[in-house]
């Protein structure tokens, strides 16, 4: 079993509450909109990370991937920025993560979910500050929003 922490559009800001949330994953995973190197460090300092590049990460962002496949514990992800940017016939999935909105939003869709963990940096007009807490384990998972105090 493995616990995540799924973030996006953190626009060179880790809260101190992130801070606290990135410290009990075993896995980060960033769907863009990072805004800095010393950013993407600071995850990576954490462990296991794996991050995307956003519309708002410029030249120094250029070796991050625009979309990403990974599986952990036997759960399959599909990570861009922009929803836009997942493939149609996109298969073999279990999990797409996407960002861009700063709006949280998870459905489900044909047996795959959609999630938006919404935006963990700063705050855009009056939309919920937040980030997605998930457990997979042997094919399966469970996840739960996570409000972040301003």
């Amino acid at each position: 079993m493995k616990k995540l922490v799924i973030l996006s559009d953190t626009h060179g800001l880790l809260r101190e509450q992130v801070l606290t949330e990135l410290d009990t994953a075993d896995v980060i995973i960033h769907a863009g909109d990072i805004n800095t190197p010393a950013i993407v460090e600071t995850l990576q300092s954490y462990g296991e990370t794996h991050i995307v590049r956003g519309n708002n990460d410029k030249e120094w962002a250029e070796r991050l991937p625009q979309s990403l496949r990974v599986t952990i514990e036997g759960v399959c992800f599909f990570l861009a920025h922009n929803k836009k940017d997942v493939p149609k016939d996109l298969t073999d999935v279990d999990v797409i993560v996407y960002g861009h909105s700063h709006k949280y939003f998870t459905e489900i869709t044909n047996g795959v979910l959609w999630l938006n963990p919404g935006s963990c940096g700063k705050q855009r007009f009056d939309l919920e500050i937040t980030l997605c807490r998930m457990t997979v384990d042997a094919g399966t998972y469970r996840f739960e929003k996570v409000l972040i105090d301003h």
